[in-house]
C-alpha cells in the first residue's frame, strides 16, 4: 500500500479521537461550564450534525482546488476547531469549536476515500479505503482511552490540544506523502449532483444510515446498559469501549479484504449478523462475559460494512464520485444521530436500558432488506433482453 495512505490514516486517527473522546469527558466539561450532562451532550449532537452539513458543503467548495490541497485545508480547519475547543471561555464557544472541527470530518473522509481508491489498482480499492479508515478504528482502541485518561488526569483542555497536534501531524503527512493530484476535469456541481439520480447510490446511502445506525443505537447507551444491567463498574466502561474499538478494527480489516471480492454477499452476511447479534444482546447484556463478547461483535459486524458501503457508493457514482462519497460519510453520522434519538425514546418510554438493542436490530434488518432490494434491481437492470425470434427463411422463388 502507498505511504500516502499512512498520512490519510493519521488524519483519520485524529478525527476519530476528537469525535469519540468527548463522550468520556462530558462530566468534566459539564462541571467546568456549569451545565447539565444533557446540555453537554449537545457537543456530541452538534458534531454529528456538523458532519452531515459540512460534508456536501465543503466538498462542493473543494471542487475549485486540487484534492491534495483540499485535504490540507480540511486538516487545517480541524486543527483550528480543536484549538478553539481547548481555550473556549464559554460553553457556546466550545460548541462552536466542535462544529468547526466537525465540518472537516465528512469532506476529509469523502475526498480521502476517492484519493485512496485512486492510489491503487481497481481490484484493491476497498482495501485502500479500509487502510485509511484503520486510523478511525485505532482511535477507538488507543486515542479515545488515552485522551480520556489525559482529560481526567490533567484537564480536558489538554486533550483537545493533543488532538490539535495530531491534526498538525496529519496535515504535514498529507503535504509530504500524498501525490499532487490535479483537480479532476469536469468537476462541476451539476455533474456531481447527477450521481444522486442513480437509485443505487441512494439505496447505498440508506443502507449506511440504517446499518451503522443499528450500531449506535446500542453503543450510545452502553454505559448505563453495562453498569445497570450487566453489573460492571463505571470504570470498566472505558475498557468495554476499547473492546468495541478492537471489534471495529477487526471488522474494518475483514470488510476491506472481502469487499473487493464479493461486495454484496459481504453486506448480506454483516448486516444479517449485526441484526442477529443486536437482538441477542438484549439477553446477553444480563451476563458480564456475554455482554463483552456482544460489544466486540457489534463493533466488528458494524464496521465491516463501512468499506463495502463506501466502495458501493464510489462504484455507482462513477464519473462524479467526490460529492457522493462525502455525503455517504455524512450518512454514517446521520445514522448515529437518528439511532441515538430512537434509543433515547424507547428508554424514556420505560422499556428498559436494553431496549435500544431492539431498535438497532430492526435498523440493521431494514438495511439488509435494502441490500437485497438493491441487488434485485441490479440483476433486473443487467438482465439480457430476450433474443428476437428468428426470421423465417425467405422462400426461394421457383422459376418455370
Amino acid at each position: 500500500m502507498p505511504l500516502a495512505l499512512l498520512a490519510l490514516a493519521v488524519g483519520a486517527f485524529g478525527i476519530g479521537t476528537t469525535e469519540f473522546v468527548i463522550m468520556g469527558l462530558l462530566p468534566e466539561i459539564a462541571a467546568d461550564y456549569g451545565v447539565s450532562i444533557p446540555t453537554a451532550g449537545l457537543l456530541v449532537t452538534g458534531y454529528a450534525l456538523g458532519v452531515v452539513l459540512g460534508a456536501p458543503l465543503l466538498t462542493v467548495l473543494g471542487n475549485k482546488v486540487s484534492r491534495k490541497r483540499m485535504l490540507m485545508l480540511l486538516m487545517g480547519l480541524f486543527v483550528v476547531g480543536n484549538l478553539v475547543s481547548a481555550v473556549a471561555p464559554s460553553f457556546g464557544i466550545m460548541l462552536t469549536g466542535r462544529i468547526v472541527a466537525s465540518l472537516a470530518h465528512g469532506s476529509f473522509f469523502g475526498i480521502g476515500s476517492v484519493v485512496a481508491a485512486g492510489l491503487v489498482a481497481p481490484d484493491r480499492k476497498a482495501g485502500a479505503i479500509a487502510t485509511m479508515f484503520t486510523g478511525l478504528t485505532v482511535a477507538n482502541i488507543v486515542g479515545v482511552p488515552l485522551g480520556t485518561f489525559i482529560g481526567q488526569a490533567v484537564g480536558w483542555r489538554t486533550t483537545f490540544v493533543v488532538v490539535a497536534a495530531l491534526g498538525v501531524v496529519g496535515l504535514l503527512g498529507v503535504a509530504r506523502l500524498v501525490p499532487a493530484m490535479p483537480r479532476p476535469e469536469g468537476a462541476r456541481l451539476r455533474r456531481e449532483l447527477t450521481a444522486f439520480r442513480n437509485p443505487q447510490v441512494l439505496l447505498a446511502m440508506a443502507m449506511t444510515v440504517l446499518g451503522f445506525g443499528g450500531v449506535f443505537a446500542a453503543i450510545t447507551y452502553i454505559a448505563p446498559m453495562m453498569t445497570e444491567v450487566a453489573g460492571y463498574s463505571g470504570g470498566a466502561v472505558t475498557w468495554l469501549l476499547v473492546l468495541f474499538g478492537v471489534g471495529m478494527f477487526l471488522g474494518n480489516l475483514i470488510g476491506g479484504r472481502y469487499a473487493d471480492r464479493a461486495l454484496m454477499p459481504l453486506l448480506y452476511v454483516t448486516l444479517g449478523g449485526l441484526s442477529l447479534v443486536l437482538a441477542l444482546f438484549t439477553v446477553a447484556a444480563h451476563h458480564k462475559v456475554l455482554a463483552a463478547v456482544a460489544v466486540v461483535l457489534v463493533g466488528a459486524l458494524g464496521f465491516a460494512t463501512v468499506p463495502p458501503l463506501q466502495k458501493r457508493v464510489l462504484d455507482q457514482a462513477h464519473g462524479a464520485p467526490t460529492l457522493a462519497s462525502a455525503v455517504n460519510i455524512g450518512a454514517f453520522n446521520l445514522g448515529n444521530a437518528l439511532a441515538a434519538w430512537l434509543g433515547g425514546l424507547v428508554i424514556a418510554a420505560g422499556l428498559g436500558w436494553t431496549a435500544p438493542n431492539w431498535v438497532g436490530a430492526l435498523l440493521a434488518a431494514s438495511a439488509l432488506g435494502l441490500a437485497l432490494w438493491s441487488a434485485a434491481l441490479e440483476r433486473r437492470t443487467h438482465r439480457p433482453s430476450a433474443p428476437a425470434p428468428a426470421a423465417a427463411p425467405a422462400r426461394t422463388p421457383v422459376h418455370h
